[in-house]
């Protein structure tokens, strides 16, 4: 395979990072498993404990293809799955002969349901004093709201994530991807691999409580800062930047662009290439200071050129120039952009029951680790029992012996 950084050294081991990791993913729908699939693209192994009968929940989502979930395999690719009954003492030998030898367990259970399983973190750690366990849930094991259940739409809305989304004086709108969920797998990943840096130290592992409600705030950018500095609320600003102008979506002959001029040299640089030079020495405009003032007049002026040429004419100018632009694109043109195929961001995965389908590939990238041009396929619902359990009769036959 070809090396995406080429290094000056001569690296010989090109192993994934993660590659001695092994994770137990009890994660439903997406928060957990986003964040043990994060792990698994870092190269560790993921065992995914799963409800029999019926798995994950997210198994049920739509679109199906062939019977299987478009959606649970966007997440699970590269994991293992057997399925298991924690309430059934035999399941549950089972369960723990896996911890016996994993390195990682990560859920996202309603809150008190491990604790319930006499799995808790205090029942964990006294007997895996080496198992990192991350528990992702809507508000973390502390504070008032720490016992109710959440989703993503709720970890948006209570946040302000959702009062910054959208147009001005319009209603409500939920960012278009699950970022709710997704941040907090994000964070767990970012959490897990500092902890088992942190346990090549100390020999110990931790507990990792990771809670969508705070990882939204987390991903506010000023806004916090903003509000409490100067007690004005930020709102909806459409495609505006809160900080920025002009900094936002313009509509031009034919589709939408969107134009970053984050300075006034960027913004002196547009004026000239639409043939609007008194723009930049508007008393108005003259600085960013100013056009954030003055931003609806500086749309109106600046919409009434742009419209007047299609998208691709104006986009080959202003990149001509330096000006940060692009056109708004839809997921088919992203998939087939050269830059996101250079960077090997959509990547097969050969599936028994789904074919070649594609999923997103890994956007960490390492000069020391061979990059993988695809990815293995998400597991059917205990697909892997029979490996397992066979690779745990081993190890316990090789202890006795």
């Amino acid at each position: 395979m070809r090396r995406i950084y080429p290094s000056r050294m001569s690296i010989v081991d090109q192993s994934p990072p993660l590659a001695a990791i092994t994770v137990i993913d009890l994660g439903r729908v997406l928060s957990a498993p986003f964040a043990t699939s994060v792990l698994a693209s870092l190269g560790a192994r993921v065992i995914k404990v799963e409800r029999p009968e019926i798995g994950d929940d997210s198994r049920a989502f739509g679109p199906h293809l062939n019977g299987k979930s478009l959606y649970f395999t966007s997440v699970n690719c590269d994991k293992e799955s057997i399925a298991l009954d924690l309430k059934i003492a035999q399941d549950r030998k089972i369960f723990e002969a896996l911890l016996d030898d994993a390195d990682v367990l990560v859920e996202n259970f309603s809150p008190h349901v491990m604790e319930q399983l006499g799995y808790g973190w205090d029942q964990l750690h006294a007997r895996w004093p080496r198992l990192i366990y991350g528990a992702i849930s809507g508000f973390g094991k502390t504070g008032p709201l720490s016992p109710q259940p959440s989703y993503d739409i709720i970890a948006q809305a209570l946040s302000g994530m959702m009062s910054l989304t959208g147009h001005p004086n319009g209603p409500p709108v939920r960012v278009g991807a699950s970022i709710g969920d997704l941040v907090a797998g994000l964070y767990m990943a970012l959490g897990v691999t500092s902890a088992i840096h942190k346990r090549t130290r100390t020999g110990e592992g931790c507990l990792i409580d990771v809670a969508m409600l705070d990882c939204q705030i987390a991903f506010l950018e000023a806004a916090v800062t903003t509000f409490t500095a100067t007690k004005v609320v930020p709102a909806a600003r459409g495609t505006r930047h809160p900080s920025i102008a002009p900094f936002q979506a313009f509509l031009c002959a034919d589709r939408w662009i969107v134009i970053a001029a984050g300075n006034d040299s960027l913004f002196a640089l547009l004026c000239q290439v639409i043939s609007r030079p008194d723009l930049a020495t508007n008393p108005h405009f003259l600085t960013n200071a100013k056009r954030i003032e003055m931003l609806d007049e500086l749309d109106r002026e600046l919409t009434l050129v742009l419209v007047t040429r299609r998208a691709h004419e104006w986009i080959d100018r202003l990149t001509e120039v330096g000006i940060p632009c692009s056109t708004i694109q839809s997921i088919a043109e992203m998939v087939a952009m050269p830059q996101v195929v250079a960077r090997e961001m959509i990547v097969p995965v050969n599936d028994p029951a789904l074919g070649t389908t594609h999923v997103p590939g890994d956007p960490i990238k390492m000069s020391s680790v061979t990059p993988r041009t695809s990815r293995g396929p998400a597991p059917d619902l205990d697909q892997n029992r029979p490996e397992i359990l066979d690779e745990l009769q081993k190890r316990k036959s090789k202890m006795k012996a």
